[in-house]
């Protein structure tokens, strides 16, 4: 019965791992040198997943040089090109922005862009923070 029970424990966690992928670390950004953060993917029940992005010191976009007016938030998978997942505005004292989304490909690479608007359907402007190595 100890059997039994070690089997599906193991078999369990397994599965729970197999669910996630590692944190992603963003690089060091030349253009906002003190930002920083990462992304977590997880799959879910419906075989989607979700990206969490976390990051802390994003300067303004409105203070970049040149001036932006927004950061949006792509994926790029083995499947697809960049595929635009959400804007991030940096709030509060640590300009902390933090954002979720559903992508059917699993993420390989996660940047960041400042752009004029939000409507661009592919990057355009300059990568602020990229998990590219």
């Amino acid at each position: 019965m100890k059997t039994i029970h070690a089997a599906a424990l193991t078999l369990a966690i397994a599965i729970a791992l197999s669910s996630c992928t590692p944190k992603m670390m963003f690089g060091t950004s030349s253009i906002v040198p003190a930002a920083s953060g990462e992304v977590h993917v997880k799959k879910d029940k419906n075989k989607n997943y979700i990206v969490s992005v976390d990051v802390q010191n994003l300067a303004e976009a409105s203070k970049l040089t040149p001036s932006k007016n927004i950061y949006l938030v792509w994926a790029e998978s083995s499947e697809e090109s960049a595929k635009k997942l959400g804007q991030l505005v940096p709030t509060g004292k640590v300009l902390k922005a933090e954002l979720k989304a559903t992508t059917i490909a699993e993420p390989r690479t996660v940047f960041i862009t400042a752009e004029d608007n939000a409507d661009v359907l592919y990057p355009d402007g300059q990568i602020i923070l990229t998990t590219r190595k």
